[in-house]
């Protein structure tokens, strides 16, 4: 432009008016380039150093142009009714380990695609290698591939868990193609792949372990298990936040997704279903982990509670639900003035959050001032409680350590409390009372059932279920004075003992 405004035109360079007649408005422009993380999958319209979701370096890169539609093609086999499908192909055959059946719905089915994901350590191989060397007992053959191990190492663990047979077939393989040419040769009725994030494809981009070669392997993989009606499990990895690793297309992939839990100072553990196509998803097998191999616990609240006929003070028995098994764990609290300004809260097996607002609901509403003190609560033997109904044992453990007084011999306990201090029903309470009567509890607090308006409900009300007292409060503080743990017991208590001194 002049000094005066007007345009002026460049030599070489013609105007182009912003519109045309008869030119379309929208002009044909090249498709742009899109990038995709190796590791987790996320796109983006332009290069990056770093990934914006995973936070991985140097692994975002150019992602490949899309393949042309497929065509119609033939069909492996033609459809049928429904009720033509024969079902005994797709029975269930069991592994010889009682509780992994029992997370399954009954066994292995045949051409099933099984994901076993858990932390490092946990004891995953050994488990596998325990189902393999028991369904080859069974006169099955297995192929075990590993790319973690070498086979001299996975034949040391077979020799000390008992695990060595004949039609149990080992191979130490990273390579997909190799995998597939076993299973050829082998013609397994049960394949275990240890692990999915070792196995690599040639001629696909990416490192093993990474999004586009975890997703290859496992759709091979996939798809000769649902051909050949081969049972296929394969063992995954997990991230830091404890999901598990790579594509989320890999849980879409497979018929069941299990997860391996347990903490490294106990060797109980348990697997718990995610996602099963054939059978229950809130089902949990425990199993004991030892040196010479890992054994199914049939009955694992044993571990979990140590005084059951004792009288300690701080301590209050739960009832937990487990899927649809009912185990009860022992609830340990202990009560100290605290020389800090700020006092120490610490759990261990307990949700922080719910232990903080059991005490907001034990100061406000019962009386029990533990603002100046101390308070550590934990489970025994490892258990994890993270759902409501351990409310009020927490709560009755937590009255017991502070007045220094025991609860009664064989009561358990079990109720969400609310923050005004009201309980609440819990889930599936016949089952719990049935078990705390088959362990010889002779008593149980549980919460009243809502009363109406005009019928309002009383303080308790007993009644007596497979031998065991129950009785059913309205509130935590109702609960208390029953077990006589609240502030006026503990006063009547003090002048007792002042005037037993006297």
């Amino acid at each position: 432009m002049d000094a005066r405004g007007a345009r002026v035109s460049r030599p070489g360079l013609s105007a182009v008016p912003s519109s045309v007649p008869g030119m379309p408005k929208t002009a044909t422009r090249a498709p742009r380039p899109s990038y995709r993380c190796a590791e987790c999958g996320w796109e983006t319209a332009k290069w990056v150093g770093r990934c914006g979701e995973c936070q991985a370096w140097g692994s975002v890169a150019e992602a490949s142009a899309p393949t042309q539609r497929q065509a119609a093609g033939p069909v492996t086999s033609p459809a049928v009714p429904i009720g033509q499908v024969r079902v005994s192909e797709a029975a269930f055959r069991g592994t010889g380990v009682a509780e992994l059946d029992r997370v399954l719905g009954g066994g292995l089915v045949p051409g099933a695609a099984i994901l076993l994901a858990g932390e490092p350590g946990v004891g995953k191989s050994t488990l596998l290698l325990e189902v393999a060397a028991q369904t080859a007992r069974s006169g099955r053959r297995v192929l075990y591939v590993t790319g973690e191990e070498s086979a001299g190492q996975v034949r040391l663990r077979a020799d000390r868990t008992g695990g060595v047979h004949d039609e149990l077939f080992l191979a130490a393989e990273t390579d997909l193609g190799a995998v597939l040419t076993h299973i050829e040769q082998v013609r397994p009725d049960l394949i275990v792949v240890d692990s999915v994030q070792t196995i690599g494809a040639a001629g696909v981009e990416g490192v093993p372990g990474g999004v586009t070669q975890v997703k290859e392997v496992s759709a091979a993989l996939v798809r000769v298990a649902k051909t050949r009606d081969i049972a296929t499990v394969l063992v995954g990895h997990v991230t830091k936040d404890g999901g598990i690793a790579g594509p989320r297309v890999l849980e879409h992939l497979v018929d069941v997704v299990l997860h391996f839990e347990g903490d490294r100072n106990s060797r109980f553990r348990m697997v718990r279903a995610v996602k099963n196509r054939f059978g229950p998803v809130d089902e949990v097998g425990c199993f004991d982990l030892a040196a010479d191999g890992i054994t199914a616990v049939a009955d694992p609240t044993g571990l979990f509670v140590e005084h059951l006929q004792g009288r300690v003070a701080g301590t209050c028995v739960a009832v937990t639900m487990e899927g649809r098994r009912p185990l009860l764990a022992e609830v340990q609290a202990l009560v100290t003035p605290s020389p800090h300004e700020r006092p120490r809260r610490t759990t261990s097996g307990l949700d922080g959050s719910r232990i903080a607002m059991v005490l907001a609901v034990l100061q406000q509403h019962c009386g029990v001032r533990l603002h100046a003190h101390d308070v550590f609560t934990s489970t025994v033997g490892g258990a994890r409680l993270s759902e409501p109904a351990s409310d009020l044992a927490v709560a009755v453990a937590l009255a017991s350590a502070t007045y220094v007084t025991p609860p009664p011999v064989g009561v358990v306990a079990m109720g969400e409390i609310g923050l005004a201090g009201e309980l609440r029903r819990v889930r599936d309470l016949p089952q719990r009372l049935a078990e705390a009567a088959r362990l010889g509890f002779k008593m149980a607090v549980v919460p009243a059932p809502a009363a109406g308006r005009h019928h309002p409900q009383p303080i308790a009300s007993d009644q007596v279920v497979d031998g065991m007292r129950v009785v059913e409060v309205r509130d935590v503080r109702s609960a208390l004075h029953l077990l006589h743990l609240d502030a006026r017991t503990k006063h009547a208590l003090e002048v007792v003992e002042g005037a037993d001194e006297r």
